[in-house]
């Protein structure tokens, strides 16, 4: 029975590189009575990996959170850390999540690839009309500008994207992000922390006084943090932030559950993009992924504007995906 220290980092080294070779976003290291599960998601679907044997489990688990300097002797709380790695040419950041189960700590390891931090709003997949429509809409000196979508949709990297596209050395951009996905050239990113105090609210309302041009919000998810975002619109700064909504449309009607006046959004909201990650079709089945996108100028769905569903057709009628992929990523209101 292979116990020894080597042997288990030989191991890890071998799932990650899996990963990689895999293109997976993330790592599920995943109990069971008998054996490690090893899941990867690739794609934005889980696909199972090589089972682990169980004589191993603790020791692999324990390596990782050595990794991340997380406390191997609590095994009852969930932990989480971060690390940076550099496996071939490929700079990696791992965030690490573990939890504990009846059979053991699951843990996730997330990975984020620093090239894609550098896409550009070329290479998102957004259609050339609804490019030129969002360019204008980002061009924008003051105004909030959503982009909605559920939780591994691609907001993050759109909004990089974005930022990456704006940015120069006349103006300051800052962000406050949970957490911080990438580190973007010449701009200032703050992680919040709870723990802390750092809430996104009192972030926001530090930011302020950083004499701020553009402020990249990572999510709306209260009153008060709406508040704050649109009275820096209203202040003149331009404010760049999330939303979980269905589509575009929807933007409006979530801020106004939330509390926020709808003359208040009328003056403040300049556009807003619906998204969805769709995997592309090949010959020997799916690989990589492009976006659908819905863009709206202003708060209300302006004529000739392609939905999520129409810009998903239109994918399918250039070859790009299927029908059945479409059909997979919107639910039924969509």
């Amino acid at each position: 029975m292979e116990n020894n220290g080597n042997g288990i980092s030989a191991l890890l080294d071998e799932i990650l590189a899996k990963a990689i070779e895999l293109q997976a976003s993330d790592i599920h290291l995943e109990p069971r009575e008998e054996f490690l599960r090893v899941r990867y998601r690739v794609d934005g679907l889980l696909q199972d990996g090589n089972p682990v044997h169980k004589s191993k489990q603790s020791a692999l688990i324990s390596r990782v959170k050595v990794l991340v300097n997380l406390d191997i002797a609590e095994s009852r709380l969930p932990q989480d850390g971060r690390m940076d790695l550099k496996i071939g040419r490929h700079n990696l950041d791992l965030r690490i999540s573990t939890l504990p189960t009846i059979h053991g700590e699951k843990v996730v390891i997330r990975l984020l690839d620093r090239k894609h931090a550098h896409l550009t709003l070329e290479e998102l997949g957004m259609e050339k009309e609804d490019l030129e429509i969002y360019k204008t809409i980002i061009s924008k000196k003051n105004g909030i500008i959503l982009v909605t979508g559920p939780t591994g949709s691609g907001k993050t990297t759109t909004l990089y994207a974005t930022l990456a596209q704006i940015n120069s050395k006349e103006i300051n951009i800052v962000t406050i992000e949970d957490p911080v996905e990438y580190q973007l050239p010449g701009i200032n990113q703050i992680q919040i922390n709870n723990k802390a105090g750092l809430t996104f609210a009192r972030g926001l309302r530090s930011i302020l006084r950083q004499d701020p041009d553009i402020i990249m919000l990572g999510e709306i998810r209260d009153l008060e943090t709406a508040k704050i975002a649109v009275q820096a619109a209203l202040t003149g700064h331009l404010v760049f932030s999330t939303l979980h909504t269905n589509d575009a449309p929807s933007a409006a009607t979530r801020l106004l559950e939330m509390g926020i006046e709808k003359y208040l959004i009328e003056a403040t909201i300049r556009g807003v993009v619906a998204q969805r990650l769709i995997r592309k079709s090949s010959t020997h089945g799916y690989k990589g992924r492009s976006g659908i996108y819905e863009v709206m100028p202003g708060i209300s769905p302006s004529s000739g504007m392609k939905t999520l569903l129409e810009d998903g057709m239109s994918k399918v009628e250039q070859g790009i995906t299927t029908r059945e992929e479409v059909a997979r990523v919107l639910s039924p209101e969509d």
